[in-house]
């Protein structure tokens, strides 16, 4: 069915555009549901795209509608464009950009997006609850083939390698609110050391211990609340293992980490395992991550990622560090030295005393690094300490670096100005200077980290 381009603009309705969105969308849903199916399925079929057109296309014409400041041909554009695409999504899930960090839904009509150089801006809206959960679903459906629905109102997925979405709706939020989501861009971009130290993060010297003493086998634990950085340095710290080394990384839910390497001729360079937790109402067919923890302890790892400690994989991480293996993980707490007690309640479970699970945590991540986003919207890391074992089995906890805040300023535009340097307080214990001298850590690096 081909239909002319022909409409007499003196004689037509002109509607607002999300009216006519909406009037538009429930004739089609109504009449042509098979063919919109068709084209969710798969957007190149050109046959399909060809006849929604003309269907729209003769739609507005038998009612003379057009919308608002727009040409017949833009109205019928923009009307497929909301019908087979994401809508206002569509721009900041544009896979060529890299400054978009995450996209937050608080009802259909507020739409905030955080962007990698610290601004937070009001984005447009959906024309209406149900248009919200409607590009919703499409995008879940689409991306990673998950039912968004009342018998599930809340979903955790990934729709491509680097989007995490987390979606609630049903009885769980208002109606008027349509649904609450937020769509996360996990490392656009993978960060080389100069990104860090430009941005503020950390320094070259700070940076450079870590990264040796995690490839020596000083098993870590970077600690902050969610959306500060903890999985970005993570993530530089495992992108710095050499090659031949095997890695195995162990997520919930979804995959963030990109770590296989490929050369041109698309050979794989590296030696990586990526796990992913699975969910069942069978509790038979489930798979958590303590389980992924003692599959992978059994296959010969160099290092071990376990991308988050939030439940009893806590406990399994600290045996794997305690009993050789290199570990790197996260945690939410609100300083390097609480993040012992929050391992320690994580593991809790009636057997042991809190005393000895603390102490157990402390000799699994003798190196915790607290990082956290600063009112001026930069992420720096706050501290860095180390925890000594002494042998009649206390411990000393030392600050090796904390980032000092020493003018709190606010500019005309009411954007908060930070200006603050990163102190040393202490050298690395005896220990950790052995590690890495036998580790054959260059000399020179060695006098730069120490005398720094």
């Amino acid at each position: 069915m081909e239909v002319k381009n022909v409409i007499d603009r003196s004689d037509t309705k002109q509607m607002e555009f999300p009216k006519l969105f909406v009037r538009t969308q429930k004739h089609m849903s109504k009449n042509c549901s098979i063919l919109i199916d068709a084209i969710d399925k798969n957007k190149k079929d050109s046959n399909a795209m060809k006849q929604l057109e003309n269907y729209i296309r003769k739609y507005l014409q038998d009612r003379k509608l057009v919308a608002e400041d727009m040409t017949l041909d833009e109205t019928v554009k923009q009307l497929i464009n909301e019908m087979t695409q994401f809508s206002i999504l569509n721009e900041y899930l544009d896979p060529g950009r890299s400054d978009i960090e995450e996209i937050n839904i608080n009802a259909w009509d507020d739409v905030k997006v955080s962007y990698s150089d610290g601004r937070i801006e009001r984005a447009a809206h959906f024309y209406s609850p149900k248009h919200c959960e409607d590009i919703i679903r499409k995008l879940l459906r689409q991306e990673s083939k998950i039912t968004f629905d009342k018998s599930r109102p809340i979903v955790r997925s990934h729709l491509n390698e680097n989007i995490r979405i987390t979606v609630i709706g049903g009885e769980c939020v208002d109606r008027a609110v349509g649904l609450a989501a937020s769509i996360r861009i996990i490392n656009p971009k993978h960060f080389r050391k100069e990104d860090f130290v430009q941005k503020g993060t950390i320094t070259e010297e700070m940076l450079n211990l870590l990264t040796a003493l995690f490839l020596n086998g000083v098993s870590m634990c970077v600690t902050g609340e969610t959306g500060s950085g903890k999985t970005t340095i993570m993530s530089y710290l495992l992108e710095q293992i050499p090659y031949h080394k095997r890695v195995i990384t162990i997520e919930e839910d979804v995959r963030e980490f990109t770590l296989v390497r490929r050369n041109e001729k698309g050979e794989v360079q590296n030696n990586v395992i990526h796990m992913v937790t699975k969910k069942s109402e069978d509790m038979t067919l489930a798979v958590d991550q303590e389980k992924l923890l003692e599959t992978a302890m059994t296959m010969n790892p160099d290092f071990i990622c376990v991308a988050e400690m939030k439940g009893k994989e806590a406990l399994a991480a600290q045996e794997a560090a305690n009993t050789g293996h290199t570990v790197v993980t996260t945690t939410h707490a609100r300083s390097c030295r609480l993040t012992y007690d929050r391992m320690a309640s994580l593991c809790k479970n009636g057997n042991d005393d809190s005393k000895t699970l603390v102490n157990m945590a402390k000799n699994a991540f003798p190196i915790v690094i607290f990082i956290k986003k600063y009112p001026d919207n930069v992420r720096r890391v706050e501290e860095m300490t180390e925890c000594i074992m002494k042998e009649n089995g206390t411990c000393q906890i030392n600050t090796l670096y904390q980032f000092v805040v020493k003018k709190n300023t606010t500019d005309e535009a009411g954007r908060i100005r930070l200006e603050g340097i990163f102190e040393k307080k202490n050298n690395i214990s005896q220990y950790m200077q052995k590690v890495l001298k036998e580790g054959a850590v260059d000399s020179q690096l060695i006098k730069n980290i120490m005398e720094g």
